[in-house]
């Protein structure tokens, strides 16, 4: 049978009994990881291989947010501290071709984490272009504030992961920069001319809209749908993201329990559905919500499907990386930051 269109978290360090049946008679294509559910290498390791094993595919993709920055969810003790998105945006300043060094070396680092782990997926780069007076939800994980410096960062954040075997998700299509108020608590509205947002929030997307999978924002754009965030618009989907963006790899929704979207967790995941995401997202690891989720969510079909092989499809095996050479050098450009 076919997998369901939806990416689920799970609650701990281990799978439960609940957990465990759910995964095998629900089959979600994929799972996210989160701070609560990392303790050591070994049990990282050992979850990862559970979920698969209930999931009963040995490629079931694994995802987490591992940013760098204050979005890292491995960390000390047993893995290193990766810089923020800004701190390849101040190398930039200095020298585009160290800034761009930095970037790709950092996730190339990342990614060798992650492959130890089993984990095949990192919701990275970000492409969010943030302006002044703009919620600190981005801040300095952002790559810069201006359009095609970020799409040049996020470029080559996306080559490190490639080349280290882990799958990019490009975050948070068309566009969080603006937004005066953090999606994971309340609804953000802006209210930005549409020329504008093509000019630069869109246009950062533009020049990766190759990459394979994307994660919505849940953001309401007044000038092209006032009544819907970004996430639940068939409207910014088909125009912006799909269109003018020109994004058709496989779109996945932010997290379906944030505060921002309105409703039932079933009700938000129709909206998901029906608006046009290939895959809803839900991370929090409550069981009920899961079960939520997956009854409103369709068996993997037509372009979804496709998408979904495809991505699946696009992941290249590790390329040769000496580990502490890559690290030695990291750092050598990060002491410029400082220098600087």
């Amino acid at each position: 049978m076919a997998n369901r269109a939806f990416i689920t978290g799970v609650s701990g360090l281990i799978l439960n009994d609940a957990e465990r049946e759910f995964i095998r008679a629900e089959r979600p294509w994929g799972f996210i990881l989160f701070k609560r559910n990392i303790e050591s290498p070994a049990q990282v390791l050992a979850l990862v291989e559970e979920l698969r094993s209930a999931a009963g595919t040995a490629d079931a993709p694994v995802l987490i947010d591992q940013e760098g920055g204050r979005v890292q969810r491995l960390g000390p003790p047993h893995w290193p501290v990766y810089p923020p998105g800004a701190s390849f945006s101040l190398l930039y300043d200095i020298d585009p071709k160290l800034g761009l060094a930095a970037a790709r070396l950092s996730s190339r680092l990342i990614a060798a984490d992650l492959i130890d782990l089993g984990i095949t997926v990192d919701c990275l780069p970000l492409a969010d272009v943030p302006v002044a007076g703009a919620d600190a939800v981005i801040g300095n994980r952002a790559y810069g504030t201006e359009p095609d410096k970020v799409a040049a960062i996020a470029r080559a954040v996306t080559d490190g992961l490639e080349q280290g075997g882990v799958l990019p998700v490009l975050k948070h299509i068309p566009g969080h920069g603006r937004a005066t108020a953090d999606s994971h608590f309340r609804l953000p509205t802006v209210d930005t001319a549409r020329a504008e947002l093509e000019r630069t929030d869109f246009a950062a997307f533009r020049p990766l809209a190759g990459l394979p999978m994307a994660m919505t924002a849940h953001v309401v754009f007044s000038a092209l749908d006032p009544a819907h965030p970004a996430t639940t618009s068939a409207t910014i989907i088909e125009q912006v993201i799909r269109g003018l963006i020109g994004f058709q790899g496989l779109l996945m929704s932010d997290d379906v329990s944030m505060n921002a979207l309105a409703g039932s967790i079933a009700e938000r995941t129709r909206a998901i559905v029906s608006a046009g995401c290939d895959m809803v997202l839900h991370c929090n690891g409550n069981i009920d919500e899961m079960r939520e989720v997956a009854r409103e969510t369709p068996e993997l079909a037509g372009k979804a499907l496709e998408r979904a092989k495809a991505t699946l499809a696009a992941r290249k095996q590790p390329q040769p990386f000496d580990r502490q050479a890559a690290r030695a050098e990291l750092d050598a450009l990060l002491d410029r930051v400082g220098t600087a």
